[in-house]
């Protein structure tokens, strides 16, 4: 959108206030009468709720989207409000402004196809996400985040430097203030104490031949084996590799005339899509955690 648009548009639209409540909770009656009726007497109008019962340990899970009407009630004053309900079903929660996007920390190595893609869909406005920075253990993609006019940060990793990497990552990650990383095919095993410190906002993307074709060359193992689906997750990072809270998966038919570099170009564009997919869920509070499983509203 050009100035113009834009200030033609401020000038003819109301500026809308839009939030997110997400909620976890012991399942009893009154739940949502309890939410909407707060919504109501806080001058909100309900755009969307979505909930689900987790029946198996009695769980109730809910994200409400809102437009704020009152124009001089702020996000600490829904917070402050909403407490009150909250304590009253012991409900874990949170609420966040739809208007300010989520602060992403991406990290690449030398496979470029999920960076570029989310690149791309940061710059035309489909993801709800700030990149203040890209990271990489190579300068591969350097000249590519740069024409983004996105800071590069290049953090070599060897077998003697591999703690004090991570703990400059970690520091890059606390000076801006980061809200959520993205491996996008980031191919350094993060330590046990780094995922428990950035559990439940870390998110990667591997192909779904694991653990059948482990170790190097998977499209060649695949191709050798002649699957005939071929896929990829994308998940929550945790200590225990490639075992995270599952976010979204995808797959796309192939056949024996493919060969592994046909399987691999495949690979890439379901890997591409499956990672943003997740990205976007995550940053529209649409991922709610359920233990080692995730509540997806879409």
């Amino acid at each position: 959108m050009s100035a113009q648009q834009s200030a033609l548009t401020s000038r003819s639209e109301p500026t809308r206030r839009e939030y997110v409540l997400t909620l976890a909770c012991a399942d009893r009656p009154g739940i949502v009468y309890a939410v909407s009726g707060f919504l109501y007497r806080s001058s909100a109008n309900i755009a969307q709720s979505q909930q689900y019962e987790q029946r198996r340990d009695g769980r109730f899970f809910m994200r409400v989207h809102f437009e704020l009407l009152d124009a001089g009630a702020t996000l600490a004053d829904l917070r402050a409000g909403f407490a009150e309900v909250a304590n009253e079903f012991r409900m874990t929660w949170q609420m966040f402004d739809l208007a300010v996007p989520t602060r992403t920390l991406i990290m690449v190595s030398r496979a470029g196809h999920c960076l570029n893609d989310l690149l791309f869909r940061w710059q035309i406005g489909a993801l709800r996400i700030a990149l203040p920075a890209v990271a990489s253990n190579h300068r591969d993609h350097e000249d590519l985040v740069g024409s983004y006019g996105i800071p590069f940060h290049h953090i070599p990793v060897t077998a003697d430097t591999k703690p004090s990497a991570e703990a400059a990552l970690l520091e890059l990650i606390g000076e801006l203030d980061i809200e959520l990383v993205v491996l996008a095919r980031y191919m350094q095993i993060l330590s046990d104490d780094a995922c428990k410190r950035l559990e439940g906002r870390i998110i990667n993307i591997h192909h779904s031949f694991l653990p059948s074709f482990v170790g190097a060359k998977p499209y060649q193992q695949a191709h050798e084996r002649g699957v005939k689906l071929i896929g990829a997750t994308a998940h929550y990072v945790t200590a225990d590799l490639d075992e995270g809270p599952i976010i979204e998966q995808d797959v796309v038919r192939v056949d024996h005339s493919l060969d592994p570099g046909d399987l691999a170009v495949a690979g890439r564009d379901v890997e591409a899509q499956v990672l943003a997919r997740a990205v976007k869920w995550h940053c529209e509070h649409r991922v709610l955690l359920d233990g080692d499983r995730t509540i997806v509203f879409h």
